[in-house]
């Protein structure tokens, strides 16, 4: 039987050492993935029996912040309404006592003029169209000056 042992079957005892090594390689890698997979199967449900009652606070302290900005909307919209009114309010009341104020400025400056035309030229037409002409255009820069700002 030593007698008739050749290369071939050399090569096949050589074969079945190497495939019987493979297979156990094989199954050792199969018994340290099985013991990981039930390690990381743990974590997962340990992390889901500790995560529920946490994601399930986070969604009523959602729902808490969601109606306290729905308040706070309200108040901002408020506040734009109030803000709005008294802007309104403060054009009204500037549009009320700037009008007064310019045709007195005009009135001045107009008498000033017709005055002062008067004086020097002794023309009482004169001095009426020129203390017109300097009313309307102390009207007129008034009006430019409180509209620029």
């Amino acid at each position: 039987m030593l007698a008739s042992f050749g290369w071939s079957d050399f090569a096949y005892l050589a074969l079945a050492v190497f495939l019987f090594a493979a297979g156990g390689a094989l199954l050792y890698a199969a018994i340290r993935l099985g013991g990981t997979l039930g390690r990381a199967s743990s974590l997962l449900q340990g992390a889901e029996t500790e995560l529920l009652p946490v994601i399930s606070k986070l969604g009523g302290t959602v729902d808490r912040v969601n109606v306290q900005l729905d308040k706070v909307d309200v108040m901002t919209d408020s506040a734009v309404d109030a803000v709005t009114a008294a802007d309104t309010a403060v054009r009204t009341v500037s549009g009320v006592v700037t009008k007064p104020i310019e045709k007195l400025a005009g009135l001045a400056a107009g008498l000033r003029h017709g005055v002062s035309t008067m004086r020097t030229r002794g023309s009482w037409d004169e001095a009426v169209r020129t203390g017109r002409e300097e009313a309307a255009r102390r009207e007129r820069d008034l009006e430019e000056e409180l509209t620029e700002e």
